[in-house]
Order: C-alpha cells, then structure tokens, then sequence
C-alpha cells in the first residue's frame, strides 16, 4: 500500500516553530508523524540541522527524564474510568440516562397500549390507529447523546481535547459508537418486547446519526442535532401524534430511503473529515 509522506515544505516549516504554517496543516502533520516513523526521522534530521540548539536541548532534557523515569515506580493498570474517558465525556452521562429513562417509558407506554387494545403502541388524537412510540422516538433518541458528547458548552475538557491532534473524526466515532453501544442495546429490548422488526427502528437511527455527523461538518454538531431534531418532531412526529396513523417514514416502505441517506451521511462524513477538527465542529 503506498503511504502519502509530509512534504519537504511541512517538515521544515515544522522543525522551525510552524509561524509559517496554517493551522489545519499543523493539525494535519502531528496526526500524520503519529504513525509515520519515516516522517518522524525527517522530522528529527531537520531538527538537527536546521536548529542544532534545539536539537541540543531534547537531548539534555530526555538524558535528564531516562534518569528519573528510572527511578520511579511503574504506573498502576489503567482504571475502567480511565479507559472510558479515551471515549465519552462527563456530560454524557445524564444525557444518556436521561435517553434510556425516555426509552423505557416509551416502552412502558407501547406496552400499556398494546395490553389495552389491538396491535402495538399506544393510541392519540381523534383517530382509530395506535402509534408505537419506540417507534416514533427511535430516530432521534441517539442523537441528543451525541450533541452531548461533542458540545463546546458541555464539554470541560474542549479546549484541551481540541488541541491534540487526534481531536477529529477519530474521536467524533469513538464518542458516537460510545452512544450508540448504550442506545441500541436498549431500543433492542424495547422493540423485541413490542414487536417491532428490528430494521423498522435501527435504519432510521443509524441514518439520523450518520446525517446527524455529516450536517455537523458544515454547522456544528449541536447545532445539527437540534434542526434534525426539530424537523422530525414537525413533520413526522406532531402529524403522526395528530391523526394517530404511523407515518409513511416509519413504514417498511421507507427502509430504502432511510439506507440511502444512511450512506449518503457515511459518504459525506468521509469526504469531510478533516472538518471536525475545526473548534466549529463543537457548536
């Protein structure tokens, strides 16, 4: 596999103090000599001819630190809390448990529902039909677990985590597949014990997260998760609630559009990838 090197002109620019680069080429570097050792000895050797004095400097400064990580105790085994938070936030937290709490009692709903009458949900409005709720909510309950997961306001550390250079897409599906490995889990369960097909709720959430990412790119995550949010509670959610009738989106009809712009999402967050390590990728 042929593997993309830094130019001359990165390199150098770097050994220099970087004044002269841009910032999403800095960012683009550091992530880049993380896993190219060629680079990193570029790197060194332009370190050592074009800044002897600095070059001079490492090497006191390591001479010193072998000596004293030497003497020091090996560090304890990681903790499981300290694995964690290599893939969620504090503030993820309550937010996911505000979304199983959601989940469960859609669940308690549709089964209240279903014990009360024919077939599977619960019953609104005026009209005959009942509408699952696991159903209706599924879409987006993965969602507000991922606006939290990537908000400036709710992150603590975001200054810290956006400056390193892994602070892009790798980490943005590190934090979604953390959300999703608690969500769907859950709406599993819950569509198991209401009778739903797994496909009939799993599509659409892949696909409401995958666009949830890729509308991230161009204005922010947050920001993207509220329109997308706020679109399915006005055109599906509010008319299916209104005429008790299961909407033509959450019928076995729609599971091909809901693949496509699941791929269409994918696509798009792959194409733009290099978009989430601007700090606008946090609103």
């Amino acid at each position: 596999m042929n593997v993309e090197h830094a130019s001359a002109r990165l390199i150098d620019g770097y050994a220099s103090g970087g004044t002269d680069l841009a910032a999403d080429e800095v960012w683009a570097l550091e992530a880049h000599l993380e896993a190219c050792r060629i680079c990193r000895d570029r790197l060194s050797d332009a370190v050592t001819a074009g800044a002897p004095a600095v070059a001079a400097l490492t090497e006191a400064v390591w001479s010193d630190l072998e000596q004293r990580i030497a003497a020091t105790a090996p560090a304890p085994p990681r903790r499981l809390r300290a694995r964690l938070s290599a893939w969620t936030t504090p503030a993820m937290t309550p937010w996911l448990a505000m979304v199983l709490a959601v989940t469960l009692l859609a669940l308690l709903l549709d089964l209240t529902g279903r014990g009360s009458g024919s077939g599977s949900g619960f019953r609104f409005g005026s009209g005959s039909g009942q509408v699952s709720l696991m159903l209706l909510l599924a879409p987006v309950l993965p969602v507000c677990g991922v606006a939290a997961s990537w908000s400036r306001g709710l992150d603590p550390a975001f200054e810290l985590t956006s400056s390193t250079p892994r602070a892009g897409l790798q980490l943005v599906l590190r934090r979604t597949a953390s959300v999703l490995a608690v969500v769907i889990p859950t709406l599993l369960t819950g569509g198991w014990a209401t009778g739903l097909t797994a496909a009939q709720w799993l599509l659409p959430c892949l696909a409401f997260t995958a666009m949830t990412l890729a509308l991230g790119g161009v204005i922010g995550v947050t920001r993207a998760a509220a329109v997308l949010v706020a679109a399915w509670a006005a055109v599906v959610v509010a008319p299916t609630l209104a005429t008790s009738r299961t909407a033509v989106a959450l019928g076995t009809d729609g599971l091909p559009v809901w693949g496509l712009l699941l791929a269409l999402g994918a696509a798009v967050v792959i194409v733009r990838r290099g978009a989430y390590t601007a700090p606008g990728a946090h609103r």
